[in-house]
């Protein structure tokens, strides 16, 4: 009986994983599927609709039945009055306003997407319309920020009006995107600036020598590698990226100056940061105001409207998700 038993409880168990990998094979199909159809789709939400739903909720939660009659009210008498604007000015519709947002780190990885949103915009935005981009960012590697601000050039460059709003921090790389719009609009204690170029390596050469392991590097070109992690490094070297940090820091300089002309750049330019507060007097900052105020605003007299492109998985952080998920509901 005893036998019998254990059979029954190793085949109970047999079963449970089969069902276990069945589940995850099955979650990878529905995840690659959903990828597939989420590939070059955007995400679009009108803001203002969102915010009507939301106040109308919380005045039906109130049960204030004078103050939903009042709002319907004066929801209808502002959309004939904006109808009636447009039709005075000879407008057929009313200002678009594409809002956009830049997580950044350190390697600037939502610059991809930041390109497909943009080029999406391009597509139907006219130069009575305006584009807001929400970005946080302390900075990061050169290229990956360059190229970021130059997608945004992309829309200065069609005259199509760009305002940054900053709610915690444009530092850096975060900055050197921030500077190409018309206006930048930041939060009271936003972290903003930090103008400046910086590169830092370990070296272990003392480590090595001490134990006895040597460490060989060949190159062709006097400057192909000067510092290195394993390597003693010479004057010669660190004087070399020295003026290889200078060059980029001048780049950064002239590049915010001929974006933000009322800046002494070189009072600025010292990789110090501010609060937005003290930003504003050093005009590296237009407007102290934080980002929910600003679209807040901008919904009175504008359709404003969300857009965000869905995040692709590769498929090792698709089977760790499902991993994670399934272990936690065992």
């Amino acid at each position: 009986m005893q036998h019998w038993h254990e059979l029954g409880f190793f085949l109970g168990e047999a079963v449970i994983v089969v069902i276990a990998l069945l589940l995850i094979v099955a979650g990878v199909l529905t995840l690659l599927a959903k990828g597939k159809m989420a590939s070059g789709q955007l995400k679009i939400v009108k803001v203002n609709d969102e915010l009507m739903e939301t106040r109308e909720a919380l005045l039906n939660a109130l049960d204030d039945k004078e103050a939903i009659k009042a709002f319907k009210k004066t929801a209808k008498k502002t959309l004939q009055e904006a109808k009636a604007e447009r039709k005075a000015l000879s407008e057929p519709r009313r200002k678009r306003v594409f809002v956009l947002d830049f997580c950044g780190d350190i390697k600037a990885s939502q610059v991809s997407q930041l390109r497909a949103e943009i080029t999406a915009v391009l597509q139907v935005a006219e130069i009575s319309d305006e584009v807001v981009i929400r970005l946080e960012s302390p900075g990061g590697v050169v290229h990956g920020y360059g190229l970021a601000a130059s997608q945004l050039a992309r829309l200065r460059e069609r005259k199509i009006p760009l305002t940054v709003c900053v709610d915690k921090v444009a530092a850096s790389g975060g900055y050197l995107m921030s500077c190409v719009a018309n206006q930048i609009i930041a939060a009271p204690f936003a972290i903003i600036g930090s103008i400046g170029v910086v590169a830092q390596i370990p070296n272990v050469h003392r480590l090595l020598k001490k134990h006895d392991i040597d460490f060989e590097q060949i190159t062709a070109g006097e400057f192909k590698r000067t510092l290195t992690v394993f390597g003693e490094n010479t004057d010669q070297a660190r004087e070399k990226m020295r003026g290889d940090l200078e060059e980029i820091h001048v780049a950064f300089k002239d590049y915010i100056a001929a974006n933000r002309s009322g800046v002494n750049i070189e009072h600025v330019a010292t990789g110090e940061h501010w609060l937005a507060s003290d930003a504003l007097k050093l005009h590296l900052v237009d407007r102290l105001m934080t980002s929910d105020d600003y679209l807040g605003f901008a919904s009175l007299h504008a359709d404003v409207y969300s857009i965000t492109t869905p995040v692709k998985r590769n498929l090792s952080q698709k089977l760790g998700f499902l991993a994670k998920t399934y272990l936690s509901q065992w």
